[in-house]
């Protein structure tokens, strides 16, 4: 089971979050990751944010990252969205 954490914070408190799994074995991991990243975007009402080479080290080294206003071409009404590996096969 692979599960990935969304957590959206305004003004350093949590306001939204939500989790998701996926327990599809044909999948690799960065394809399980796409797919997460597209339900929360859709459950958020945001459009996907753009990896950019800091949170892609992040991500590498934490299984975290957080995606701010730089990320997104939308303006977003929060500080940053951040996601988690919660959970891996």
């Amino acid at each position: 089971m692979f599960r990935l954490w969304a957590k959206i914070f305004k003004d350093n408190k949590m306001i939204k979050d939500m989790v998701v799994s996926n327990d599809n074995p044909d999948l690799r991991r960065t394809q399980k990751i796409f797919a997460a990243i597209d339900d929360i975007c859709r459950a958020f009402d945001l459009s996907k944010p753009i990896w950019l080479d800091s949170n892609i080290a992040d991500f590498k080294r934490y299984d975290k990252t957080r995606f701010r206003q730089d990320n997104f071409i939308e303006t977003i009404g929060f500080d940053y969205l951040e996601i988690q590996v919660i959970e891996e096969d």
